[in-house]
Formats: C-alpha cells, sequence, structure tokens
C-alpha cells in the first residue's frame, strides 16, 4: 500500500510554466522579447516603408520607433487595447499595406506589449 501510495503522489506534477504556442516554424515566441533584438527589427523590415516620418504616422525608424510608440499608441501589458497591435497589417491595418504580418509576427509584438511593452 505505501508503494502505491507513493507511486501516485509521485505521478502528479504541476507545470510551473505555461508553454508558448509553437511559431510557424517549429519554434515558440520567446518568453523575454526584446524591443531592440525583435520588434524594431521587424519594423524596419516591414512597416518603415510608409512608416518613415514622411508617409505615415507613426515613425517606426530604428532611434525613434519606441518613443512615438510608447505610450501613445501602447497601452503597456495590454495588447488587446492598444492602437498599435489592433492596427496590424493583417490585424485590421486601415489602409492596405501590399502586404500582411504573419500569425508568429502578430503573436511577437503581442507578446512584448503584454510583457510590459519595455525599451529593452
Amino acid at each position: 500500500m505505501i508503494l502505491g501510495v507513493s507511486l501516485f503522489m509521485t505521478s502528479c506534477y504541476y507545470d510551473a510554466h505555461l508553454e508558448l504556442p509553437p511559431d510557424d516554424n517549429g519554434g515558440v515566441v520567446p518568453e523575454d522579447v526584446s524591443f531592440a533584438a525583435d520588434i524594431q527589427p521587424l519594423f524596419t523590415a516591414k512597416c518603415t516603408s510608409c512608416h518613415d516620418g514622411n508617409i505615415a504616422n507613426p515613425d517606426l525608424r530604428a532611434g525613434s520607433a519606441y518613443n512615438n510608440i510608447v505610450p501613445q499608441h501602447v497601452v503597456a501589458s495590454n495588447a488587446e487595447s492598444s492602437n498599435l497591435f489592433n492596427k496590424l497589417p493583417g490585424n485590421n491595418h486601415p489602409i492596405d499595406a501590399g502586404f500582411s504580418l504573419s500569425a508568429d509576427e502578430i503573436a511577437l509584438i503581442k507578446a512584448w506589449i503584454d510583457e510590459g511593452a519595455e525599451n529593452n
């Protein structure tokens, strides 16, 4: 009986960390999303052809993007209430950007905002 109780008690465990959903490449969205390493390169690659300080606001070029979007377009720790998140290409962008962000890219931006939208 002691052996049976021991097996029962050790067979149950608590998973302390939620698993993140896989991205398109089978990876996962990082737990600590960095603005400089993850978000700004995405803006530079996908958004600055229009959001360059001349055509459309906010200006998302490197060096100015963070100060142009936080707090004006981003509600830190609440992506669902953030104008930036709600207007991403592929997620209700106000004009046809000629492309859309992938679900993984949208999830990355959402994770960054939900983690507090830090300038890291």
